[in-house]
């Protein structure tokens, strides 16, 4: 979930801050498009970037083929493009090394047919702009279940009738019941748009049922209908079920896909949840990858379901829009993505036993991160998760349904269905509980954030239905977070004596339904505190190193500066945990500390800061949850474009860490100097503080020398490491080549806050040269 959004709101006063000429009004509602057009931009009050798109224009036609889409930016970075609400793309830049300038991306329109939106991310979302391509090539078939009706009953043999309405001809109509095997529809008439297939529902007894239909044109397009809902014979409706969950866990694709994909990964599950306090999982079931979990591999999701069940976990399915960015689920426009992502989870269960279905539904969607948050906007919202619960009650489901939403939401008032009311209060009336992102480093903080909530849920006969959400992660806070949303610098030590805080004030009180952790991942690698040897959770015995990669390494040149990396998943007796990336210009080089370059949790990286028309090499290895490192990839390689613009290339000189003058801080100095003659570069520098510290600096520009220094903020923890890692470094005709810095990364162990009369102690300064950051 996107976590920028906490810090845009930081009292609980909801406050938006607009970008010139956007708007703040949310007057006539009904001369709005029901899709994101023209966004209320929410953005940090000390960075106002611009960016636009000047090409294609608004209701432009485009061409089949190649077609270059192009704007500007200014104080902006790291351009991604939203195409079609499908994919996010990377921009080419072309810039004279300051973070304003041109960009565009070339655009493959053979794909496309129809209408579609593009909207460009430089810190937040450009206005969304609407553009088509006629493209019959492309056109994917509309396919219609028209009987028998949603919400039905049936009990003798029934045709199932499906619409077909496709600009090419149809090579196959198929149909599926409850998860089955796909079955020909006939169809009925010669040029007829309407297939038939003739079903015997006797076989599955009282019970409910969906109905899938999909259609193959000549062309290779495939369409997919909405799911149709029935009863068979005298099949019942489950009861809705909302038990407590406290406490719950997200876990998202990269291990939700690790556990399905390797079995021995749960034994890890399972000795993290081994104290009793984990009860509910919310287990992502996005694409991941180019794979679908609840259509390619449902076999294994049933049966880590089954164990989990038997473990004594619940497992809720946790699901986003489908739409890219997520966000854009909330938009009329993009309800049918949001529907279908939800119809998977639903179809699912009515092809498993009861054994292997899912406790409940946990949805986030968030549209504020588009950039818009008006009235219509906000009932928008509201309609696509009441959408959703209908879908649940037609097909019968019990489980219990609830959003993730962020805290201040008890600040906005939006008046639905003849109601006004804060939003938060339409969202506990419409759902069965809510995750409240009250992400804090304190009990008391996350209290703070969700009281209102939590006092709402008594008065409308909701108990134990608010949870409140923690975070664990490290926030790189150059989107606009600060670190104390987070208990990652603080460890997990800290973290449990504020939730006893939290505990002893919170469960007094009814609506109160216990915490939720973000996420799986960050809380595997939580220490207890960050001194030098900290504890970890429990892990299980590991036996073995993980397996090779499964899919060989691919690498492609980006751009001038950067490469992409993409690879196939390792397998292990316990759970890959990270994979190491070791790049080398030597084609015969051998992995080592010297040549790691970075560690991922998932299948692909970005390696940047490179040098133009060089050719590199790359070879990647898994490393488990005990740290045994697998064999390493055969190298692969790729060649970086020459620079459209010719820059120079600076690096990081040197890092140095030491107690900071005011009591109770560290200290840091960075020096830049260019990488070929190593003289002083007069550039900024940003970065932030790590482990023990989290301040994002934006530091001073770098004096005649090359230095520039900061202070971190004052440290919770009285000793432990603190490192820190510069993130961006920005010079007129210069680019940072951050894979040649001399030093990448430099921590050290500081005692930040000595005993009274004695004089600040700091170890030796121990440099990390692998880029952890990447």
């Amino acid at each position: 979930m996107n976590r920028r959004t906490i810090l845009s709101f930081l009292g609980a006063p909801l406050v938006l801050a607009c970008l010139p000429l956007a708007g703040c009004s949310d007057a006539d509602p009904a001369a709005r498009d029901e899709s994101p057009s023209q966004p209320q931009a929410l953005v940090s009050a000390q960075v106002v970037p611009s960016a636009t798109i000047d090409s294609p224009a608004e209701g432009e036609k485009l061409p089949v083929g190649i077609v270059r889409v192009s704007g500007r930016f200014t104080q902006a970075y790291n351009l991604k493009l939203s195409i079609a609400g499908k994919v996010i793309e990377r921009v080419h830049t072309v810039t004279n090394g300051e973070e304003s300038g041109t960009w565009y991306y070339d655009l493959d329109t053979r794909k496309l047919d129809g209408e579609f939106q593009l909207a460009l991310e430089a810190y937040g979302w450009t206005p969304w702009r609407t553009v088509s391509v006629d493209n019959p090539a492309a056109n994917v078939p509309k396919v219609t279940v028209a009987s028998p009706a949603d919400g039905g009953t049936v009990r003798t043999r029934t045709p199932i009738r499906v619409d077909v309405d496709a600009r090419n001809d149809i090579a196959s109509v198929v149909v599926r019941i409850n998860g089955g095997p796909w079955l020909t529809a006939a169809r009925v008439s010669p040029g007829a748009r309407a297939y038939e297939y003739s079903w015997d529902p006797t076989p599955l007894g009282d019970a409910m049922a969906s109905i899938e239909a999909r259609a193959v044109d000549a062309r290779g397009n495939l369409g997919k209908s909405f799911t149709t809902y029935v009863r068979v014979g005298n099949g019942a409706v489950e009861p809705v079920q909302s038990p407590r969950q406290d406490r719950a866990l997200w876990l998202w694709e990269p291990g939700a896909y690790s556990i399905v994909h390797n079995p021995g990964a749960r034994r890890v599950l399972e000795s993290f949840a081994a104290d009793g306090k984990v009860k509910t999982v919310y287990f992502g079931v996005d694409r991941y990858t180019g794979e679908d979990m609840l259509e390619d591999f449902r076999p294994q999701v049933r049966d880590f379901v089954s164990w989990a069940h038997g473990a004594g976990l619940k497992v809720y399915a946790l699901i986003a829009s489908a739409a890219r960015p997520l966000c854009l689920g909330a938009f009329t426009r993009y309800h049918g993505a949001a529907l279908s992502e939800y119809e998977k989870v639903l179809n699912y269960d009515l092809s498993s036993n009861p054994r292997e279905r899912f406790d409940g539904l946990n949805v986030d969607i968030e549209p504020y991160v588009c950039g818009i948050f008006d009235t219509p906007t906000q009932v928008q919202w509201l309609e696509v998760l009441q959408r959703m619960i209908q879908r649940r009650d037609t097909a019968g489901s019990g489980h219990a349904f609830g959003p993730a939403i962020p805290f201040w939401l008890d600040g906005s008032t939006v008046t639905w269905k003849g109601q006004t009311k804060t939003l938060d209060q339409h969202m506990q009336d419409l759902n069965d509980y809510v995750a409240i992102m009250s992400y804090r480093d304190s009990g008391e903080g996350m209290l703070a954030a969700g009281e209102q909530e939590i006092a709402y849920a008594a008065t409308i006969g909701k108990p134990g239905s608010v949870l409140l959400g923690l975070e664990a992660s490290e926030i790189a806070s150059s989107d606009g977070d600060p670190w104390w949303i987070s208990y990652h610098h603080v460890g997990r030590t800290y973290m449990e004596n504020e939730l006893a805080k939290l505990y002893a004030a919170a469960n007094p009180r009814p609506g109160f339904g216990g915490v939720a952790l973000e996420h799986y991942d960050s809380m595997v690698d939580q220490p207890s505190d960050w001194s030098q040897n900290p504890s970890y959770p429990p892990y299980p015995k590991d036996y073995r190193a993980p397996s090779a990669l499964s899919d060989r390494v691919k690498a492609t040149a980006f751009d001038s500066q950067s490469v992409d990396l993409t690879w196939g998943r390792a397998y292990d007796d316990t759970t890959v945990n990270t994979y190491n990336i070791y790049r080398s210009e030597d084609p015969n080089f051998r992995p080592c500390a010297d040549n790691l370059i970075g560690a991922t949790k998932d299948l692909w990286m970005s390696d940047m800061g490179l040098l133009p028309s060089t050719r590199y090499y790359y070879r990647i290895a898994a490393v488990d949850i005990a740290g045994k490192e697998g064999p390493a990839s055969p190298p692969a390689t790729a060649k970086t474009t020459a620079a459209e613009v010719p820059l120079r290339p600076m690096i990081v000189d040197a890092i140095e860490l030491s107690p900071g003058a005011t009591p109770g801080t560290a200290a840091v100095k960075v020096r830049v100097v260019d990488k070929v003659t190593g003289a002083p570069v007069v550039a900024e520098v940003h970065g932030h503080f790590t482990k023990r510290g989290g301040l994002y600096l934006d530091m001073p520009p770098t004096d005649a020398n090359g230095w520039t220094q900061g202070t971190s903020e004052k440290l919770t923890l009285p000793s432990g490491i603190v490192g820190f890692t510069p993130k961006r470094i920005v010079a007129k005709g210069y680019y940072w080549a951050g894979a040649y810095d001399r030093v990448h990364y430099a921590e050290s162990d500081l005692v930040s806050t000595p005993s009274p009369g004695a004089k600040a102690q700091t170890k030796p300064i121990v440099v990390t040269y692998a880029r952890k950051d990447n």
